[in-house]
C-alpha cells in the first residue's frame, strides 16, 4: 500500500523544502499528547508537561484531537493558499496569519478530521455547509469523547470565536515553551531544507527523496512520488486551483512519523523527520515471538495502523475495513492475547488501542511503519 503524488512535468524548482514554525509546533504538541509515539523524547515531554500552567494544559486537552491521534491539516495553511507558493511563514506569527486567511468552511473541514476515517483524500462537502457532513462529524466526535463533542459543536456554531481561541492557544504555547524550542531547532531545520534543495539541484529527484526517507521514492519513471504508507491514496501536485508543487517540511519532532497532507484542494505536503533516535530492544525472545506471530496476519497490520493513532470501537474498525464486527473481534482477540492492546470503556463504547510502549520493543522498523 502507498500514497502517490502526480508530479508529471513538474519543474524541480516547484519541489519546495522549507521548515514551518506552525507545523513544528503542532508536531511538538503531538509529542506532548502522545509520548508513547516518541520514546526518544520522554525527557523533554516529561519536563515540558510538568512546567505547563494548569490553565494552558487544560486548554490543550480541549483541542488535542488536532494534533493527537492524527495531524490536522490546519498545521499547514500555506498548502491551501495559492499565493503562498507552497512556502510556510518564516515565523510562527506569519504562519498564524496564513491560518487566519483560510475561509471558515475550509478551516472547519480540516479541524474536524479527528480520526483516520476512510473519507480523507476523497473530498466532499464541509460540515459547516452540509447537514449530512455535519452529522457525520459529530458522530465521529461522539466516539472520541465529550471534550471532542463540545469542541466540534462550538466550532460548527461559531467558527470565528473558536478560530480566535485556537490562535491564542498557539500563541500561549509559543510563550510557554515553543519559542525556546524554535530557537534551538530552526537552524538545524533550515540547514536540512537548504541541503535537500541543493541535493535536488545537483543530484536529482531520486537521491533527494532517498535522503528525505527510505519510504519516499520516485515511481513511474519519475512522473509520480510514491510514499510507502499503510494506506492507499492519490494526490496531485498539478492542481491549477492551488498552484503546482509539493512542499517537504523537515521536523525535529517527527520521528517515527512521516506525515502527508493530500486533501483535495490543498498542495501536497510531506513532513519528514530530520533525525531518528534509538529505541530499546525486546525483553525476551519468547515474548517477541508471540507478538510477531500475532502480527503476522496482514489484516491485523492494517488494524494496527488505526489502533496506533487512537482508540477505536469494533464497529468503527469494521466499517473502515469492510469487515464484519465478528471478524474484527477475532483479530482484536489475537492482538489482546499477545498483550499488544489496551481496552477501556467510555459509556456504551468499548475502545481498543495499540500499546505503543510494548510495540516499540518490537523494533524501530515496525513502529515506524505503522505510525508513518
Amino acid at each position: 500500500m502507498s500514497v502517490t503524488i502526480d508530479i508529471a512535468g513538474l519543474p524541480p524548482e516547484q519541489l519546495v523544502f522549507s521548515p514551518s514554525p506552525l507545523a513544528e509546533l503542532c508536531a511538538a504538541l503531538h509529542v506532548l499528547a502522545e509520548p508513547g509515539h516518541h520514546p526518544g523524547l520522554h525527557g523533554w515531554t516529561t519536563a515540558t508537561n510538568a512546567a505547563l500552567r494548569p490553565d494552558l494544559a487544560d486548554r490543550l486537552c480541549e483541542a488535542d484531537f488536532l494534533w493527537g491521534s492524527t495531524s490536522s491539516d490546519i498545521s499547514m495553511p500555506f498548502a491551501a493558499l495559492p499565493d503562498a507558493l507552497g512556502r510556510p511563514g518564516a515565523t510562527l506569527a506569519e504562519d498564524l496569519d496564513l491560518l487566519d486567511r483560510l475561509d471558515d468552511a475550509r478551516f472547519v473541514e480540516a479541524a474536524l478530521e479527528i480520526s483516520c476515517h476512510s473519507g480523507y483524500g476523497r473530498g466532499g462537502p464541509s460540515p459547516l455547509l452540509n447537514a449530512e457532513a455535519r452529522t457525520q462529524a459529530l458522530e465521529r466526535a461522539t466516539v472520541r469523547g465529550p471534550r471532542q463533542v463540545d469542541f466540534a459543536k462550538r466550532l460548527l456554531e461559531d467558527p470565528p470565536a473558536v478560530r480566535a481561541w485556537i490562535r491564542r492557544l498557539f500563541e500561549d504555547c509559543a510563550e510557554a515553551f515553543f519559542d525556546d524550542v524554535w530557537q534551538r531547532v530552526r537552524v538545524q531545520l533550515a540547514a536540512d531544507a537548504r541541503n535537500k534543495t541543493e541535493l535536488l539541484r545537483r543530484r536529482g529527484l531520486a537521491e533527494t527523496l532517498a535522503e528525505v526517507s527510505a519510504a519516499v521514492a520516485p515511481a513511474d519513471g519519475g512522473s509520480r512520488i510514491r510514499v510507502d504508507k499503510l494506506s492507499d491514496g492519490r494526490a496531485t501536485a498539478l492542481d491549477p486551483a492551488v498552484g503546482p508543487g509539493v512542499t517537504f517540511v523537515p521536523s525535529s519532532f517527527g520521528w517515527p512519523h512521516l506525515w502527508m497532507l493530500r486533501a483535495p484542494g490543498w498542495r501536497p505536503v510531506v513532513q519528514y523527520p530530520a533525525a531518528a533516535p534509538e529505541l530499546p530492544g525486546p525483553r525476551s525472545l519468547e515474548l517477541l515471538t508471540l507478538r510477531l506471530e500475532a502480527l503476522a496476519h496482514p489484516m491485523r497490520i492494517r488494524l494496527c495502523r488505526y489502533l496506533a493513532r487512537s482508540a477505536f470501537t469494533t464497529t468503527e474498525l469494521a466499517a473502515s475495513h469492510d469487515l464484519s464486527a465478528p471478524e474484527v473481534s477475532r483479530h482484536l482477540a489475537v492482538l489482546k492475547k499477545a498483550g499488544l492492546l489496551t481496552t477501556r470503556r467510555r459509556g456504551r463504547y468499548v475502545l481498543h488501542q495499540l500499546d505503543l510502549t510494548v510495540v516499540a520493543r518490537l523494533g524501530s522498523d515496525f513502529l515506524e511503519g505503522i505510525l508513518r
